[in-house]
């Protein structure tokens, strides 16, 4: 029985929240697009990329729109709006399509993730002690983020009033407003305080927030459907691959090469030549990464240049490509490329940062499903999925999240489970 939908921008965002529920051992499906039957799912909760972030607003408005009518058609009662813990991606739009075509007065919306120092304090959303304007997230170079107020980046896409609220006490009754109630968290202790007063009197029908409010929606809910969820072993050879342009996914990659990984950086032709890797250029370099994977158990493959990322961007220009075509070919071509890997003997567990890249690495290779297994950190995801009969592990992190020492880390960690 479908107890929760949750519908997300992005692939990893889709699975770090999915994550919560199944590593409590709740059945949990993550599929992608907005072709879903509803009648047909088998799970407790249901996460729904819906790959609209890049989206513009008024097409993001729709999708979510329709979600929302065919899961309300089909009996679904509670619907979680799955935000970026960053405040990217078309959130008035996609927050004020859940709200209106439900047909409720209120939309809660709790954007923090203090587990991993993202809070909102007296309505301004803060990354690490400062505002998200002032973060990495405010100069990426596709998605930068305007407003750290939250009322104020929601007014920018939607007439739907949207209002700024203190942490609940637990007791205390939910605000009268209409519309979207924005409510503060500097602690998962916040988290939790309101979530206990947003169900005191039974399920909110809707909710939003990120995968930090979506931890604490099993208890909440009351979920008892609940199993013992271990971690299987993994090959102890490990790939990232990564096409994110975000500072701290470029620190980590800086410390693993530190640390004995080898490095490859993809040229601005392997990323924006369509057709490159079935050329005879393109087999050549895939016999190299091979070479490369059986050499060292350790490798990163990515899609940044050094020293920064100008000669792309000029050969992107020189082919006609705006910022959208420079995001989509590279992601398109990072698919490519491991869809050929995919049977090499020389791949071990897959490390995929950015959702745009486990996007098209999937479609790649035909999946459309992934199913959450537990966190290996906060914001990292191992998921399985079926390929050719066999299950397979990966992987995912969004490119902002982690520690510097995260994928030296990991490696040492998968390593020192086989023994």
């Amino acid at each position: 029985m479908l107890l929760l939908l949750i519908l997300a921008d992005d692939f990893t965002g889709a699975l770090d929240t999915g994550v919560q529920f199944a590593a409590c051992g709740i059945p949990t499906r993550v599929v992608v697009g907005e072709q879903v039957d509803f009648a047909a799912n088998d799970a407790a909760v249901l996460v729904v990329d819906t790959e609209t972030r890049h989206l513009p607003a008024a097409e993001a408005y729709a999708v979510i729109a329709k979600l929302t009518r065919e899961a309300m058609s089909a009996g679904v009662f509670s619907i979680y709006k799955k935000t970026d813990s960053a405040l990217r991606g078309n959130i008035g739009a996609e927050l004020s399509a859940l709200l209106k075509t439900s047909g409720e007065r209120q939309l809660p919306f709790l954007p923090a993730f203090p587990q991993i120092d993202r809070v909102t304090r007296d309505g301004v959303h803060y990354i690490s002690g400062v505002p998200v304007t002032e973060s990495p997230f405010g100069i990426d170079p596709f998605e930068p983020v305007r407003h750290a107020r939250v009322t104020e980046l929601i007014g920018e896409q939607t007439d739907v009033p949207a209002h700024s609220f203190p942490t609940l006490k637990e007791d205390e009754a939910v605000p009268e407003q209409e519309g979207i109630l924005v409510f503060d968290a500097g602690s998962l202790d916040d988290l939790a305080s309101t979530g206990r007063a947003l169900f005191q009197n039974g399920k909110p029908r809707l909710m939003a927030g990120c995968a930090g409010f979506a931890a604490l929606l099993p208890d909440l809910m009351k979920m008892t459907e609940r199993r013992t969820v271990t971690m299987p072993k993994l090959d102890p050879r490990l790939l990232v691959v990564c096409g994110s342009v975000n500072s701290i996914t470029l620190r980590q990659l800086d410390v693993a090469e530190q640390n004995g990984f080898s490095r490859l950086r993809l040229t601005p032709r392997q990323k924006l030549d369509p057709g490159y890797w079935e050329s005879e250029n393109g087999k050549e370099a895939l016999q190299g990464i091979n070479e490369m994977l059986a050499a060292n158990p350790r490798c990163i493959i990515e899609t940044n240049d050094e020293g920064g990322n100008q000669p792309t961007a000029d050969y992107a220009a020189a082919r006609g490509l705006d910022l959208e075509g420079l995001r989509v070919g590279i992601a398109s071509s990072i698919g490519h490329m491991l869809g050929k890997l995919f049977t090499s003997p020389a791949l071990g567990t897959l490390l995929l940062t950015g959702g745009d890249t486990l996007l098209q690495c999937m479609n790649c290779v035909g999946i459309k499903e992934l199913e959450p297994v537990c966190e290996m950190e906060k914001g990292v995801v191992l998921a399985r999925f079926t390929y050719r009969g066999c299950t397979r592990y990966v992987i995912t992190k969004s490119g902002g999240f982690g520690h510097e020492k995260l994928l030296l880390d990991l490696a040492d960690r998968i390593a020192a489970e086989q023994t």
